[in-house]
């Protein structure tokens, strides 16, 4: 008897073991069988993976901007969540993010190929691009047209890029085709050595070098090697069917649509860079025909902020040659091209207002220079506030340490000059604290404005001298107070600034 009551209770607590085991095995089938998207709800979080890149994401005068940045964002706000990026250095970094689900996805500018295809699952395609052979236009040396003008040649490729890919399944049937993949380095290093000449030929996404070309003047497109390829998100192997028709319903909306195109325009249309624009000519005439109505204002922009008046009218005309109704391909707009952060700053309420635009621009580079160190004298101050206008306080502060680091004087807007254009290459950017720029714009806007101050100085002194040679033709018919009147009123005009 009493073994057998010993036994009682052992049978009750395994039963008990046996039916907490159970219902931990239904919490646990229950927990798995939740849906990621059902997860990515709860949490209010869409995690996306993606690099610092002119063609994915980076910051633009503070803002965050891109074409795979903005369309992620529209996601997460289809989804009714919060966007959180996770900046990878490459796109080994890139594709652990997904191996190691620590994103939901990844929005970077990703071809479909079949190594990829083995590993992850693809979103909806939403474009199509081809891999074309980039090469330096020089006289007397004929553009490659085939395969076979390849062989032979110094060609480079960035390394797990869909263009290292395809070489090694070209080179399968063609022995001949030799080619370098490159670890340490972006598309723009090697735009940059086919532009030196220490490579003959590169391989890259053709929307990426038309957005880039400008600035590689000496560089041309030539063939495609291969069939256009699929652009798309990708996901993880496992990516289940909720997720997969929620992407699916929101890139067959057709707002999504009309964003896709917009972007396109906005990021990846073949255009002359802005920042080049230097034309006499044209800025006389707008100097008749737009600027005229504006004086007044740059005068009394200049006014409240003790900026001289000729270096805001240059920076007006940087920035939309005088037309209020101008916008950017980033969204930036009006005569002086504020962000949304800069005109809340300056309590700008319409951007696209003549006299806030200006009044409101003028402040905000009064309150870059007071963020510049003191100890920065002139004119240097005044052009390293003009490159934070351009590029971001952020961006700049980083073109200043990587000066400090290579030797150079971080104080110095020469020094900082020659520094700032490597802010958009890889190897640099990955480094720095705000990542990505297109280093070589604030260079080229400074040098625009500087440029620009000395014509509009030369055209109104001009001006000035010709106005007073036809009156003096009728000096003598005027009376003393009304000579007095006109002289006031062509210095108020032509020379504010005495």
């Amino acid at each position: 008897m009493f073994s057998l009551d010993a036994k009682q209770p052992v049978k009750e607590s395994l039963l008990l073991l046996a039916t907490l085991g159970l219902m931990f095995a239904l919490a646990w089938i229950n927990l798995s069988s939740t849906s990621l998207l059902t997860s990515i709800r709860e949490q209010g979080i869409l995690r996306v993976g993606t690099l610092n890149s002119p063609m994915t994401y980076y910051q633009d005068r503070s803002e965050d901007t891109g074409f795979e940045y903005e369309l992620a964002q529209a996601f997460a706000d289809y989804l009714g969540v919060e966007l959180e990026l996770q900046v990878a250095n490459n796109l080994n970094q890139l594709f652990s993010f997904l191996n190691q689900r620590s994103v939901h996805l990844l929005a970077s500018n990703l071809q479909l190929t079949d190594d990829r295809l083995k590993n992850f699952k693809p979103g909806p395609i939403y474009r199509h691009t081809t891999s074309n052979v980039i090469y330096r236009e020089r006289r007397g040396r004929p553009a490659p047209k085939t395969l076979s003008d390849l062989y032979q040649k110094n060609l480079a490729v960035l390394a797990n890029s869909s263009q290292a890919e395809l070489l090694q399944k070209l080179n399968l049937e063609h022995p001949q085709l030799q080619f370098e993949i490159r670890e340490e380095a972006d598309t723009l290093d090697l735009m940059r050595a086919v532009q030196e000449q220490s490579l003959d030929f590169m391989l890259t996404d053709s929307f990426f070098f038309d957005t880039q070309k400008s600035f590689f003047p000496g560089l041309q497109k030539s063939f495609a090697l291969g069939d256009a390829q699929p652009i798309t998100w990708m996901l993880p192997g496992n990516a289940d069917r909720e997720l997969m028709q929620a992407l699916q319903d929101f890139f067959n909306l057709e707002s999504t649509q009309a964003l896709i195109r917009d972007l396109e325009i906005r990021h990846f249309s073949p255009r002359q860079n802005p920042l080049n624009f230097f034309d006499t000519q044209s800025l006389r005439t707008h100097l008749e025909e737009r600027f005229l109505p504006l004086e007044t204002h740059f005068l009394q922009a200049a006014e409240n902020t003790g900026l001289d008046w000729l270096l805001l009218a240059a920076v007006g005309y940087q920035e939309s040659l005088w037309d209020a109704d101008a916008v950017s391909p980033t969204g930036v707009r009006g005569i002086m091209m504020l962000t949304h952060p800069a005109a809340r700053e300056v309590g700008v309420t319409d951007r696209t207002d003549p006299i806030q635009s200006i009044l409101g621009g003028a402040q905000y580079l009064a309150n870059m220079k007071e963020r510049i160190p003191e100890r920065i004298p002139e004119p240097d101050h005044t052009w390293f506030a003009l490159a934070a206008y351009n590029v971001g306080l952020g961006h700049l502060a980083d073109a200043r340490r990587l000066t400090q680091q290579k030797g150079f004087n971080p104080d110095r807007w020469e020094d900082v000059r020659r520094h700032l254009p490597l802010l958009a290459q890889e190897r640099y950017y990955t480094q720095l604290r705000h990542g990505y720029a297109r280093g070589h714009e604030p260079v080229r806007y400074v040098d625009n404005i500087r440029k620009y101050m000395d014509i509009l100085h030369w055209e109104l002194q001009h001006s000035f001298g010709r106005l007073l040679s036809e009156q003096s033709e009728t000096a003598e018919r005027l009376d003393p107070e009304s000579l007095r009147e006109q002289s006031e009123r062509i210095l108020r005009n032509f020379a504010p600034s005495l």
